[in-house]
């Protein structure tokens, strides 16, 4: 049975930094495609980050691209989601996300392209 187990969220000042991760348990040699997703309260969940991890294909939703990087270790048991210069609307409860399909183009940042989910990490960032 597949597991993922966000960590590393809490509360930052905005400009600050934090660095997710998510262990993930029950594959045998780790998912092809993992992701980052975030809910802010009354909004929808958004996917903010994807990897295809057989390909090493990111994707970064705008609102983060060019402050955040996903990364995977080889062994592909864990996910991790780096993120600079927090902005209020960072804040939200961020969730790791792990997908079964072999192919990178149904890799990227909708939640129908995931099969398992985390129960998710708080983020808070106030000025």
């Amino acid at each position: 049975q597949v597991q993922l187990v966000e960590s590393g969220g809490g509360s930052v000042q905005v400009g600050g930094s934090l660095n997710l991760s998510c262990a993930a348990s029950g594959y045998t040699d780790g998912s092809p495609c993992m992701g980052w997703f975030r809910q802010a309260p009354g909004k929808e969940r958004e996917g903010v980050a994807s990897l295809y991890t057989y390909l090493s294909v990111t994707h970064l939703a705008d609102s983060i691209k060019d402050r955040s990087k996903i990364s995977t270790p080889t062994a592909r048991n864990s996910l991790y989601l780096e993120m600079n210069n927090l902005k209020p609307e960072d804040t939200g409860m961020y969730y790791c996300a792990a997908g079964e399909r072999e192919l990178a183009a149904l890799c990227k940042l909708a939640t129908r392209e995931y099969d398992y989910w985390g129960q998710g990490t708080q983020v808070t960032v106030s000025s």
